[in-house]
């Protein structure tokens, strides 16, 4: 026999309502646990949206917010239908809704709780947007409400560009139609996909941003940080002037074999495989084929778009507070410079930085270690380019985390740097390969995250679809960090950070 939960509910709602400030996190928590878990809402959660209802109008207005998340979490748990029987309960309230988001003084929490519940009525979409507008919000907030609310015209589709807001993005020409020719090349199916893929991304910066508004305070605003100027790919570097100090270390990914840059090319003495060599950046993905040298190289170098740029400026400081929790700014670039600064102990040999991206902390450890030992890592591209544009004397290679091309106990010290959850599949295989190619003694460094223990915001974080994780970001269990490092002969030396952010520092065993 299936007894309802509802009435129960109810009283953990009242719980919620009455609860102490200290006490609300975990009332609420049992509360949801009562009527959603991992993004699917139980059977008969619709019986309690009257009571959320009510306790939306008439509760305080610091449990207000938790309550309209909660709404919000249970009409997204039907996407991407917008029109099933959940949704229709909740949506049967708009009017209040939009009377709460009209009323003067309520503070941004409620607001930012307010849009996110209102972002899952696509129907509304003009009425929502004409009360939004009569608001003072932040051009990202209102951006990202605009998109959750928008339907997919697949005659003339937006797709990607949407994080951490559409209107961050400013493109240029090239941009554009690099947009247009990867979007016409979709099938239909994946046209729809894609399409809610980002606006399962939109949904999940939303919620995450007013679910800890709602338990912490008001968000800090992220310093404007405009995108700087497109620019040219740089000449060609020579292969022995960059490459030439760390040759004894390099490997070929094919055969184990020692490598030679000379002529444009690293040449593998072993296999007889020769990767290209371009604007400082060997590229060991592939070998070249017969007659491709340094200018082919290039040729594609230039043709690479400006993602490492926007990423650099502003992508990668709103990742930091969707996975870090940290909306407060509690951890800010010059505490990561500082941990870099403290903890990276390299002995002898190259000093790598792996999943070096654009370079913004491949500038910090040059400065630890200098940069005549460092070697940037990264399976980007377009990330490397930019590394390369701002940090001409550091070496870069194009190449996997999972099978480094380096030899056995060749480099001093590893960093990895807001990276590993970029490889999450390839994780354990990418710190065992650090255990294989550090020396004894050797410091193993990196800053990642973890899942949260909160569900709530769990399923916000995990609601981001970039494109290494398309089926929603993945971040770590510590206890399989830990488990990962000790398979690898690494000994961890040091462990913190708020929220779920993760530094670490291992040292290589002797």
């Amino acid at each position: 026999m299936n007894v309802s939960t509802a009435p129960a509910a109810d009283g953990l709602l009242d719980a919620v309502v009455r609860a102490a400030p200290d006490d609300v996190a975990a009332e609420f928590r049992t509360l949801v646990d009562a009527l959603w878990s991992d993004g699917a809402a139980h059977a008969d959660a619709a019986e309690s949206v009257p009571a959320l209802v009510a306790a939306l109008a008439e509760a305080a207005a610091d449990r207000k917010g938790h309550v309209a998340v909660l709404l919000g979490l249970l009409a997204e748990s039907e996407y991407p239908a917008t029109d099933g029987p959940l949704t229709l309960a909740v949506r049967g309230h708009l009017s209040l809704y939009l009377e709460l988001l009209r009323t003067p003084g309520i503070g941004k929490p409620l607001t930012l709780a307010l849009l996110y519940l209102l972002a899952h009525f696509p129907g509304d979409r003009d009425r929502i947007l004409a009360e939004a507008a009569e608001l003072d919000l932040e051009a990202e907030d209102l951006s990202r409400l605009d998109r959750a609310l928008r339907t997919l015209d697949p005659h003339s589709p937006a797709l990607g560009r949407v994080w951490p807001a559409p209107s961050a993005w400013t493109l240029n020409e090239d941009e554009q139609a690099f947009d247009q020719g990867w979007i016409a090349e979709l099938t239909p199916e994946q046209l729809v996909a894609s399409w809610e893929n980002d606006t399962r991304t939109v949904l999940g910066c939303i919620g995450a941003r007013a679910y800890w508004a709602v338990g912490n305070g008001d968000p800090r605003n992220l310093p404007a940080a405009p995108v700087p100027e497109r620019r040219e790919v740089t000449a060609p570097v020579a292969d022995a002037t960059l490459f030439a100090p760390h040759t004894d270390a390099l490997r070929c990914p094919s055969c184990a074999g020692s490598l030679e840059p000379r002529d444009g090319f690293a040449h593998c003495g072993g296999c007889r495989a020769r990767y290209p060599v371009a604007g400082g950046i060997l590229d060991l993905t592939a070998a070249a084929d017969e007659g491709e040298g340094d200018a082919d190289f290039l040729e594609k170098l230039s043709r690479v778009p400006s993602m490492g740029l926007f990423y650099e400026a502003v992508a990668r400081p709103a990742f930091l507070r969707v996975s870090g929790s940290d909306w407060g700014g509690a951890i800010s670039p010059e505490d990561e410079d500082r941990y870099i600064a403290e903890n990276v102990r390299p002995v002898e040999g190259p000093v790598l930085d792996l999943g070096a991206g654009a370079g913004r902390w491949t500038a910090t450890i040059a400065a630890t270690v200098g940069a005549g030992r460092l070697i940037a890592l990264d399976s980007a591209l377009p990330m490397l380019n930019v590394l390369r544009g701002r940090l001409p004397e550091v070496p870069s290679v194009l190449a996997s985390a999972a099978e480094l091309p380096f030899e056995d106990a060749s480099l001093g010290a590893v960093v990895c740097w807001n990276a590993l959850q970029a490889f999450y599949a390839d994780a354990g295989a990418a710190i065992a390969e650090v255990g294989r190619v550090l020396r004894p003694g050797g410091t193993f460094t990196l800053m990642t995250f973890r899942r949260s223990e909160d569900p709530v915001y769990r399923h916000f974080q995990s609601a981001h679809r970039f494109p290494q994780h398309q089926g929603g970001l993945q971040l770590f269990d510590i206890d399989d960090l830990r488990r990962w490092l000790a398979a690898a002969g690494l000994r961890v030396r040091e462990e913190s950070g708020p929220g779920t952010f993760v530094f670490l520092t291992a040292v290589r065993e002797h």
